[in-house]
């Protein structure tokens, strides 16, 4: 999966909560002080190049949506980073986060429950 820059995911997350955008409603989402209207149109032209953004035409403006779900690019992007940081091995990546000061208990109960729900799922569904 294409991975994107800093500010490709800036304006991705703008679209992705809109959901159809004209360039200004891109625009008007950020917050002030906004990014140069044509630092965003050159963002949006790039993302479109990439693939993540479509658009339909109206005259002569554009409305962009996205062509991949914020889940579907966070999904892919997870399975890289697995993949390059944790030979694949979902378990140590996991387990990653249960080494960090950043966990409290509430926090690590919540993930075994979390676990051991998506556990009892794949045993109705005899995986």
């Amino acid at each position: 999966m294409k991975e994107l820059t800093k500010a490709e995911e800036q304006v991705m997350q703008y679209v992705w909560r809109l959901e159809k955008a004209f360039l200004k409603d891109i625009v008007d989402a950020f917050p002030e002080p906004r990014p140069a209207y044509t630092t965003i149109s050159t963002v949006v032209r790039v993302l479109v190049k990439k693939e993540f953004l479509q658009y339909d035409t109206f005259g002569k403006i554009r409305q962009y949506s996205p062509t991949i779900s914020k889940e579907a690019y966070f999904k892919g992007h997870i399975k890289d980073v697995i993949g390059n940081f944790f030979s694949g091995s979902v378990s140590t990546f996991a387990l990653s986060f249960t080494e960090g000061e950043d966990m409290n208990l509430t926090e690590l109960e919540k993930m075994k429950r979390m676990i051991e729900e998506k556990i009892e799922r794949l045993r109705e569904n005899g995986n």
